[in-house]
């Protein structure tokens, strides 16, 4: 206490450290700091063992269902979700985009395959005497359904012997020539024989350009067999009459009796599938329904229900006779 009775307080300060602590924010930020480092070489790591395929893969999954979507575009599969191309486990083998990249790439592959087989077969038409003698005969042509090869007759020049099925020399020199490289592509044939407008006068009853032109087909495909390509490589040989006839002529054209090989393209090979299954269950529609009705005819047959009904008749007329 001091003299005059007064208490002193004395107040002591405590002295900061130099470094103090200055909290914890900065461990936050650093561990965002180490995230996204991590995520970086994460994504190099990955960019370096992918490859070119896997890369476009997995560009087309943050691509390709967001604009679709965003466009309200029509989803391209029957998948449940709400995003087009979507789908659970997208980029691998059970995923859509998946697909839809291997289905392009092999429609991009085979129309390659026959542009080149367009260009083989031009330059042959030019190199080969087989070919190039009858150079006028002959027609190509690239389309979505695929590669298009005609064989024409011309007046002097016909490629069958007159009202029959059997091929001229120079015929079958073409077909040989041509063999070869149908069967270097994997694609399968349509092979079609059209005749002209003017009415079969083969003598045969019942025989008419319908017949003539299946015939001629047939023989042209055994022709091509015999010169070594694959006989599994025709998908359907058909013979159409006079009902196709060329752009630019008369129906009577001799044009018109031609011999038609078209290398089908991916998607007609499917369409032309997919146009015989829907066939084949019309069909066996059909036939159940045949076989439903000729149950219930002989479940029912015709006569029953009015003999039951004579027989009702009798037995009432009896009772109210014996009343």
């Amino acid at each position: 206490m001091s003299k005059n009775g007064q208490s002193l307080i004395v107040v002591r300060k405590k002295k900061s450290h130099k470094h103090g602590h200055h909290g914890g924010s900065w461990k936050i930020a650093y561990a965002d700091f180490m995230t996204a480092m991590m995520a970086f070489f994460l994504v190099m790591w990955l960019l370096a063992t992918s490859s070119p395929q896997q890369r476009q893969q997995i560009a087309e999954y943050f691509n390709m269902p967001l604009k679709a979507a965003l466009s309200q575009g029509n989803k391209d599969s029957l998948s449940d979700s709400v995003i087009p191309g979507g789908g659970d486990d997208v980029i691998k083998q059970s995923g859509e985009v998946f697909k839809q990249t291997l289905r392009k790439i092999d429609r991009e592959k085979s129309v390659q395959n026959l542009k080149r087989a367009l260009d083989k077969l031009e330059s042959l038409i030019k190199n080969d005497p087989r070919l190039s003698n009858y150079a006028a005969n002959l027609r190509l042509s690239l389309s979505d359904d695929g590669l298009l090869v005609q064989i024409l007759d011309t007046q002097d020049r016909p490629m069958f012997r007159v009202g029959g099925v059997r091929l001229e020399p120079y015929m079958v020199g073409i077909l040989q020539s041509l063999a070869p490289v149908l069967n270097e592509l994997p694609n399968l044939i349509s092979l079609t024989g059209h005749t002209d407008s003017l009415p079969y006068a083969g003598g045969s009853a019942g025989y008419s350009n319908w017949e003539l032109s299946a015939d001629r087909a047939n023989a042209s495909r055994r022709t091509l067999v015999a010169a070594g390509l694959s006989p599994d490589k025709f998908m359907r040989v058909t013979g159409t009459a006079d009902i196709m006839v060329l752009e630019n002529t008369q129906p009577t054209d001799p044009s018109n009796r031609r011999i038609s090989i078209l290398v089908l393209s991916r998607e007609k090979e499917k369409s032309i599938r997919r146009e015989y299954t829907s066939q084949n269950i019309v069909s066996a529609m059909q036939q159940i329904e045949q076989t439903q009705a000729q149950l219930k005819t002989v479940a029912s047959p015709p006569g029953i229900e009015q003999t039951g009904s004579a027989i009702l008749n009798q037995e009432k007329v009896e009772q109210d006779g014996r009343k």
